[in-house]
């Protein structure tokens, strides 16, 4: 690479701010390769809800790590670690500018800060934390893991069963607060490289509008349809989480009409938003900020910083 090229473009931003179209450009530009920073356009199920590339975004320019993972499967950051290991070894053996982009903090954190190499659980201790958790549901799980593990436990949604669960079992299989496992971080996927790092900022009535006219398109591309296929997943899985998903399955089975179906998934994700902005602006305050109008101009923005 040259001296006013970055060894790797990173691109942040809140769900609906333009960061694929922005990856795009750049990549057509340089002749980058995408990589995918997203937990849920990991999995190959969840395509429309996602908002994952098209066919057409696909077929101009190269895409790693998307649609790679089965929703049945528990993915985690962990191994999104090992992956995009593996995408930024095979985007440099091709002499291509490596292009991460998505909206996941953690993903982020992991190229660009390193995690914790937490020990595995069992299958037995898996299996007896969901024991506990259909025993005493969510928040009696979280009740359970607040008397044992206050600081991990005051850092979560007591109605999060996947983090819940997730920080139960850790404490169950290695003694130690999950806590105290994320205070140790491990080597960056990233470290040693020269990056450029964008957060693609928005005014909030802007984006607002955008996170409802993307949600009615995907009412009219296929999201109820592919919300059924995911009708009978584990709600503790990841890919459960998927925004849109509970309210489309409340339309289908009659609990909700298609108007309300339409406004609680559209207020579900703009909360989503906000909490993503929350993330950025607390663990990526000295990024490049930019307008999300500039998101297709990123080239211009490198230039400037590397010049």
């Amino acid at each position: 690479m040259t001296n006013n090229v970055p060894d790797a473009v990173l691109i942040a931003g809140p769900t609906a701010s333009g960061k694929s179209a922005a990856a795009l450009a750049l990549a057509e530009a340089t002749g980058g390769i995408i990589i995918n920073a997203d937990s849920m356009q990991v999995y190959r199920e969840i395509r429309i809800l996602s908002a994952r590339p098209s066919d057409e975004d696909l077929a101009c320019a190269p895409h790693l790590l998307y649609g790679h993972v089965g929703a049945q499967e528990r993915y985690s950051v962990g191994r999104y670690q090992i992956d995009a290991t593996a995408a930024l070894t095979e985007a440099r053996a091709q002499n291509r500018l490596p292009i991460f982009v998505g909206g996941t903090g953690l993903y982020f954190a992991a190229l660009t800060e390193g995690l914790a190499e937490i020990p595995p659980v069992s299958a037995d201790i898996r299996e007896q934390a969901r024991d506990l958790l259909q025993e005493l549901g969510v928040t009696g799980l979280h009740a359970d893991l607040a008397m044992r593990d206050p600081e991990t436990a005051n850092g979560l949604r007591p109605t999060d069963p996947q983090r819940v669960l997730r920080a139960w079992e850790v404490l169950q299989a290695t003694g130690r607060p999950l806590a105290s496992w994320q205070r140790e971080a491990g080597t960056p996927v990233l470290a040693g490289l020269k990056l450029a790092r964008f957060v693609l900022d928005l005014e909030r009535f802007a984006l607002r509008e955008r996170i409802k006219n993307r949600f009615l398109h995907m009412l009219e591309t296929g999201a109820l349809e592919e919300a059924l296929v995911l009708k009978s997943l584990d709600p503790t899985l990841p890919a459960a989480k998927i925004l849109g998903l509970r309210e489309l399955l409340a339309l289908q089975s009659g609990k909700l009409d298609r108007d309300d179906a339409i406004t609680l998934g559209v207020t579900a994700t703009r909360q989503f938003a906000k909490r993503q902005v929350t993330w950025f602006r607390h663990r990526m305050a000295d990024w490049n900020w930019i307008s999300a109008d500039e998101g297709s101009n990123i080239m211009s923005n490198m230039r400037q910083i590397f010049s």
